[in-house]
């Protein structure tokens, strides 16, 4: 088995456990690997519960469909991640519940949509900057998602919701897994008075853990 097949039925078994799990509801959501050769990515229109790992497209680093079905109207912003994330070798986006609630909230900031809250958001997400409302397909979307890849593993959509990307599939699942419940968190502290962690605690994560807070 190559390795391009064993890429493609992990993104089915990810696509499928993100469905049963209600992360992505009907036809929502992308899913995105790097090859050696180009990169792999859910078809449009298709749900992640029901991918067939021979009709997930592969295309070149221009855009240009190789094999598989046509790919995702928002192939454009995965790659604009993997042009200027040369360590992303994954990518997840979703419309999932809790993460597009906090991404219609108004004065969010700009710099992290959500606090340091807990330890885990931080070494496995960092921080989440708010990439302005772009309508779906609009290509000018990657051109600010581009800005904000090199130094930020995830950003969120304003009123649509999270790109979260990392080296490999399954660490990217994990992220976008963490942000989500991160997410549900904060909707369920809203309003109330939170206790983040402080600048000496985030350091602590850095030194151990090698978390990227900056």
């Amino acid at each position: 088995m190559t390795n391009e097949t064993q890429l493609r039925e992990r993104i089915v078994e990810i696509g499928r456990s993100l469905y049963q799990r209600g992360l992505s509801p009907g036809s929502s959501g992308n899913i995105s690997v790097r090859l050696e050769d180009g990169w792999l990515l859910t078809p449009t229109n298709s749900s992640l519960g029901y991918l067939d790992p021979a009709s997930v497209s592969k295309l070149d680093w221009k855009g240009n469909l190789i094999s598989g079905a046509k790919p995702s109207k928002e192939y454009f912003l995965h790659m604009a991640v993997y042009h200027a994330r040369n360590q992303s070798g994954a990518i997840i986006h979703l419309h999932s519940s809790y993460a597009a609630a906090i991404s219609c909230l108004d004065d969010l900031d700009p710099g992290s949509c959500i606090p340091p809250i807990t330890p885990y958001f931080v070494m496995r997400v960092g921080k989440l900057p708010l990439i302005p409302y772009f309508r779906p397909g609009d290509k000018a979307l990657a051109e600010e998602i581009g800005r904000h890849a090199p130094k930020h593993a995830a950003v969120l959509l304003a009123n649509h919701g999270p790109v979260v990307s990392a080296p490999d599939l399954d660490g990217a699942m994990y992220a976008t897994e963490e942000l989500e419940e991160t997410a549900k968190l904060m909707l369920l502290l809203h309003g109330q008075k939170v206790r983040s962690l402080t600048p000496a605690q985030i350091n602590q994560l850095r030194e151990q853990f090698g978390a990227d807070w900056e």
